[in-house]
């Protein structure tokens, strides 16, 4: 489920790697002698020239951003670093210390003022009572002042960055006790953290509001347990994990810098926002809440404080075009709702003077603000309307994607720039959203997989050396995106030719440089870094995920044995094993058959094959890999029933999944 750091900390061998790449194999390009020491090669007049165009289509000169990012400052520290409790650096902010000054060529200016504008970070005054510290994670921790304490808005990714926070407002504005908790979606970035604010005991000895959106735990638990660890390996291509902070590496992601590493948790919610508007008072603060699932985010809300006449977005509104889909691989969002919301956010709250959200700086003045969220929403039902009405002209998604414009009334406007999502991907998910993966064309009905076509392809086209050739004639050309189209079917029919990869990574440097989404920039670098280094050897520690799983129902624990379960070795078995979970009093019963494993809360089966009595701690120990069956058994810590050898079995048929595989590889 986690995410980051680790940018290469040998660039002396990442140098020798390309320089190694370029020989001993049956095809070799040379290496770019202007490669950096990260094997990033130099943009080429093609990309300086595309990046040059962007300065004439957009108004640069205007500052307000910047002002309206400064605004408030109480507090920074430049040489923020925290560690989390092995001593690793999961957050720093002096490597984006070179984010300064004009745009290099290897940087899409657009991408770089907002790279820029997500540099300025420390603890913000919004308005009376609201605060905000920004640049401490991938979002922003939002501040409000009770009537007692600090009510806390979406406590940042993990535990450490959520506390040094705290600790900065407490520092500034004096120690106060937290007195609630909003958590305004299902996003790991916005509840991660919450361990570093308040403790559960804390919780339940105070009675502190803890308040999310309706299908919150359920939505946060399918995201990062049942899917977390695919969605985590790309993770690391969307949000740059391992590439260096350079003018040819990560930047940032746009929605900001990009997200902390380190021990996520979750906290249950004990008030539930299910409709709208919903009117509470948390510490003296009035709130009136909007139940916004189904926009952002499977389970969202926004919130208006009408004693301060201040609205909070959350990520329903943000300082960019979001995406209807994200390219880590979350579930496909629904254009027409997302726009619905804000929709009702105008007619509910359109007369706030101030808005702030879960990203990005706040805004100030009522017809600013209600311009933007106009233009917001007005961004995503285009997108919308026109893919729809491409789509019953007969276009497929990858022609959509080619052909969608916005007019300039949205497309000139910082904030609705491509700087997280973009347009041709998002058009692309509304037209899965209507259609799927299928586009009609019965040619992509059952097409072949990656390496047999890829081996098909290099045949036809005579062979490795002439697809080599043909590829570098395009690349000198500036055909980057055909060069990536060409390349990708040699490098899968012939995964070892150093010729290929080392083409293929210059040409995702050159389509990273011109990107205007953090997102795609990474996605391209992380790419070019593979095929030069290959896969990472170690991937995300499930175990710094341990606070999160002991916090989700038991029952999302069965729903990620379910998906580990190997069909194939499983068939023809049939097992049923009683669970009993000792400390929480809670009995489950799992039954293996047709190769599919269901559970049920229920009492146990007198007629299963084995069974075991384990405390909800070991029980996790086992989900996330820290313990395994065949050392429990016989152990005091394990009690078990029936057939310990078809116990063993059983647990034989779930696999481990592997924390990284090859994307760019076969």
């Amino acid at each position: 489920m986690n995410w980051k750091l680790c940018a290469l900390n040998a660039p002396l061998i990442g140098l020798l790697l390309v320089m190694l790449s370029a020989c001993g194999n049956n095809s070799s390009t040379p290496v770019d002698v202007s490669a950096d020491l990260n094997g990033n090669t130099a943009p080429t007049d093609f990309t300086t020239q595309a990046n040059a165009r962007i300065l004439d289509e957009l108004p640069f000169h205007d500052k307000r951003d910047f002002d309206d990012a400064m605004k408030g400052l109480i507090a920074t520290d430049q040489n923020l670093d925290v560690k989390n409790q092995r001593g690793e650096t999961i957050w720093e902010l002096e490597s984006y210390g070179f984010i300064k000054g004009e745009a290099p060529a290897s940087v899409n200016p657009s991408l770089w003022r907002q790279a820029k504008l997500n540099n300025i970070n420390g603890l913000f005054k919004v308005s009376d009572r609201i605060y905000q510290v920004r640049g401490y994670d991938l979002a922003n921790m939002s501040i409000i002042q009770g009537d007692t304490g600090w009510i806390i808005i979406d406590p940042l990714t993990n535990r450490d960055t959520s506390a040094k926070a705290l600790a900065l407002v407490n520092k500034h504005l004096g120690n106060k006790p937290v007195t609630g908790v909003i958590l305004t979606h299902s996003h790991v970035d916005h509840f991660g953290g919450v361990l570093g604010v308040v403790s559960k005991s804390e919780v339940d000895a105070s009675n502190i509001p803890v308040i999310a959106p309706e299908g919150f735990v359920l939505e946060a638990t399918s995201e990062n347990v049942i899917a977390g660890n695919a969605m985590t390996r790309r993770s690391t291509f969307s949000y740059g994990k391992n590439l260096p902070r350079s003018e040819r590496g990560h930047i940032g992601s746009g929605l900001g810098k990009g997200p902390a590493y380190g021990f996520t948790g979750i906290m249950l919610p004990n008030i539930t926002i299910d409709s709208t508007p919903q009117n509470l008072t948390i510490d003296g603060v009035e709130f009136v809440f909007q139940n916004a699932s189904g926009s952002e985010a499977p389970s969202e809300l926004t919130f208006y404080l009408p004693q301060l006449n201040a609205y909070c977005g959350a990520e329903v509104l943000s300082r960019n075009m979001h995406n209807i889909y994200t390219l880590r691989g979350a579930k496909v969002r629904d254009a027409v709702k997302w726009a619905g919301f804000i929709d009702q956010a105008i007619d509910l709250f359109g007369t706030a003077d101030t808005y702030f959200a879960s990203h990005h700086w706040p805004m100030w003045g009522n017809a600013d603000i209600v311009e933007y969220m106009e233009k917001q929403r007005d961004m995503y039902k285009y997108i919308h309307d026109q893919t729809l009405r491409m789509a019953n002209e007969g276009l497929t998604s990858r022609e959509i994607a080619e052909q969608i414009t916005m007019p300039d009334s949205l497309r000139k406007v910082f904030y609705n720039r491509d700087y997280y999502g973009t347009l041709k991907h998002n058009a692309k998910a509304v037209y899965q959203h209507y259609f799927g993966w299928y586009d009609g064309n019965p040619a992509n009905l059952d097409s072949l997989p990656p390496t047999e076509a890829g081996g098909k392809y290099v045949k036809l086209m005579g062979g490795a050396d002439v697809v080599i050739a043909k590829a570098q004639e395009a690349h000198d050309k500036g055909e980057y995106r055909w060069v990536a189209e060409l390349l990708n079917h040699l490098v899968f029919a012939e995964p070892n030719n150093s010729g290929a990869k080392s083409l293929l990574a210059n040409t995702y440097d050159q389509l990273a440089y011109q990107s205007e989404s953090g997102v795609w920039r990474d996605v391209y670098l992380n790419a070019a870094l593979e095929l030069r280094n290959g896969a990472p050897k170690k991937g995300s520690n499930i175990s710094d995920a341990k606070d999160f799983v002991l916090q989700t129902p038991v029952s999302s624990f069965f729903d990620a044995m379910s998906v580990r379960l190997n069909g194939i070795e499983a068939e023809g078995k049939q097992y049923i094993i009683n669970i009993h979970v000792t400390d929480l009093g809670e009995k489950y019963v799992l039954k293996l058959k047709n190769a599919v494993l269901h559970h049920k809360q229920t009492e146990l089966n007198p007629k299963a094959n084995a069974g075991i009595a384990i405390s909800h701690d070991l029980l996790v120990d086992l989900l996330i890999g820290d313990a395994g069956i065949k050392e429990l058994v016989g152990s005091d810590q394990l009690e078990t029933q029936g057939s310990t050898l078809d116990l063993i079995r059983f647990f034989a048929l779930l696999e481990t999944p592997k924390t990284t595989f090859n994307v760019v590889t076969p």
